[in-house]
């Protein structure tokens, strides 16, 4: 049976990669003029986010990779909301987005807090 650590980094890896399921068809439907300005730069946050994730899954030295994965949800926060701003996402779509990526956030924490008591 896994330990409680590898469950919980299924989860959040789980987690972000659903966030980025909803999020792209989202961005695909942002005018053409944001599209490729905002909504490349969403994109390509949230799938940095990801890798960063799965990397530090496999990775013994985890720590800067848990950095890198919490700076991309803090930049991927101010993105969505920049996004709400310039209606590109409706309010209800932000609340959404803005609930799952605190959560995502609020792990990746924790797993930062886990690995510097092990070090």
């Amino acid at each position: 049976m896994p330990d409680k650590e590898n469950r919980q980094t299924a989860v959040v890896v789980e987690k972000t990669y659903d966030f980025l399921l909803w999020l792209l068809p989202k961005v695909e439907k942002f005018p053409r003029s944001f599209r490729f300005t905002v909504g490349d730069r969403m994109v390509a946050v949230g799938l940095d986010l990801l890798v960063a994730l799965v990397e530090a899954s496999f990775s013994v030295e985890k720590g800067a990779l848990l950095d890198t994965a919490n700076r991309r949800a803090n930049g991927l926060r101010y993105l969505l909301r920049l996004s709400k701003d310039l209606k590109l996402l409706t309010l209800d779509s932000y609340g959404f987005a803005a609930l799952r990526l605190e959560e995502i956030g609020r792990m990746i924490g924790g797993w930062q807090k886990s690995q510097r008591r092990k070090e």
